[in-house]
């Protein structure tokens, strides 16, 4: 009977130990306090209307290191009984996952304790101190990013045109050590879209009430214009595609 008792308690600590591992470890970078200036200059080349400068103050937090993953997100998927996102062929593993809705981006930033990124935090981790339209500098390649490089910015060289997404970290880092900032998948953001304030603001979270999130970053499947920093994509919260995922960041 004893044995019985000690064999049912390493099978209980077992499967306990299973599940205290479900969940991903996510990579951070520690994002420092700061103030820039959000939006584009009326002078920038294919600037949007709703890029209106304004200064903005953006406390310290931490964000992912890369856009979550397949491999990350699947475990998610395993952990709470969801139907995994289809990748298109592109394959799973360290490819940034697609097929990502708001929802379900949010849901699983929650579940590891985490949350999407303001719209504010996101524009400021991406410049990391640049006030060009990419943190690059005036321009971008396809050596520097993955977007379709047949088209291309301010009389730039066009480049290579992938057709998919790439492993997370296969380009350098920004000036803050985040990698795919631009390019790769189309981020979402956890502020409702809404028109900038043109006063200073600080740690801005967007409209309380709205249809669309904005997304940032752009993809594998945009131009290289859609990839600046100041660029506002949005979507609305059910939506999902095969070029948008997401990243994480924690206080």
């Amino acid at each position: 009977m004893k044995n019985s008792i000690v064999l049912l308690s390493i099978v209980v600590f077992q499967v306990s130990l299973v599940f205290a591992q479900t969940k991903p470890t996510i990579e951070f970078v520690e994002i420092p306090a700061g103030t820039f200036t959000m939006g584009s200059p009326t002078t920038e080349v294919d600037r949007y209307a709703d890029e209106v400068q304004h200064e903005v103050t953006v406390s310290a937090f931490k964000m992912s290191k890369f856009e979550v993953t397949f491999e990350q997100y699947d475990l998610f998927c395993e952990a709470t009984g969801r139907v995994k996102p289809k990748d298109e062929g592109f394959g799973r593993g360290k490819l940034p996952v697609i097929h990502v809705s708001w929802v379900d981006a949010n849901a699983f930033a929650t579940w590891i304790g985490a949350r999407l990124p303001t719209e504010a935090e996101w524009e400021y981790a991406c410049r990391a101190a640049a006030t060009t339209p990419f943190s690059t500098g005036k321009n971008i390649s396809t050596d520097q990013a993955n977007f379709d490089g047949n088209y291309t910015y301010n009389k730039g060289e066009k480049g290579i045109f992938r057709k998919k997404t790439t492993p997370a970290g296969s380009f350098e880092p920004n000036a803050f050590g985040l990698y795919d900032m631009h390019g790769n998948v189309w981020e979402w953001c956890s502020d409702f879209y809404g028109p900038y304030s043109k006063e200073p603001q600080i740690d801005p979270k967007g409209p309380e009430k709205g249809i669309y999130h904005p997304i940032r970053g752009a993809s594998w499947f945009f131009a290289s214009r859609f990839c600046r920093a100041a660029r506002r994509g949005t979507n609305v919260p059910d939506y999902h595609g095969d070029d948008l995922g997401f990243r994480v960041v924690a206080n």
